[in-house]
């Protein structure tokens, strides 16, 4: 999907990328400020300026460059904060506000696919095709129960103790964590989620 992009799609990605993670974040922020918690309002991270979310080297910088080096890329944003002790139902409740984000990015994913049936080919195709493809693979990759990726919330709710207290450690390292996951176990996991990312555009944009 992203090898031997032309300098216009390169522009599409960069769009993308940057509206989706402004989606994917100011919904974590508000999700959190309806089930109680204030820290992403306080902080003005519930709005969809991308000045708020974007960090120039993991949501701009790293991903064009995986790209440019023909590797498959993974984008990320400012994560927005939020108290797990603030949020109801506790896990659960962190829980929604963890899987937010993706979904959010899976419902954008919807739209554009729907749209793109109207305008199947040209420029807005080819943006849309691409709007399509990186907003799937910010909901798949994002879903990923490793923590601090959103996906680890939902484990988090029903893990037990033991394990909760491996994952906070982990989530500690930030982006760190995700890179070291990339570098560890990519390789075995990269085909299934290459091949969900693939089914999910099929079945999106036809």
């Amino acid at each position: 999907m992203f090898g031997h992009l032309s300098g216009i799609e390169l522009v599409f990605v960069l769009v993308t990328v940057i509206v989706s993670v402004g989606f994917h974040e100011a919904m974590h922020g508000f999700v959190a400020f309806k089930l109680g918690d204030r820290t992403a309002a306080d902080l003005g991270r519930i709005t969809l300026n991308p000045l708020a979310h974007v960090d120039i080297f993991a949501t701009v910088l790293l991903p064009l460059l995986l790209i440019l080096s023909g590797l498959p890329p993974f984008f990320a944003a400012k994560p927005v904060p939020f108290n797990p002790a603030q949020v109801m139902w506790d896990e659960y409740g962190a829980a929604l506000v963890g899987i937010s984000g993706p979904l959010t990015n899976l419902v954008l994913a919807a739209v554009a696919g729907g749209i793109y049936h109207l305008a199947p080919s040209g420029t807005l195709g080819d943006f849309l095709s691409i709007f399509v493809a990186i907003n799937v693979a910010l909901f798949v990759f994002n879903m990923i129960p490793f923590p601090p990726l959103d996906g680890s919330r939902l484990l988090y709710a029903f893990a037990p103790e033991a394990l909760q207290d491996v994952m906070a450690r982990i989530e500690q390292l930030g982006l760190v964590a995700i890179l070291i996951f990339m570098l560890l176990f990519f390789n075995i996991l990269g085909p299934a989620i290459v091949s969900i990312d693939q089914h999910i555009i099929n079945l999106l944009l036809g």
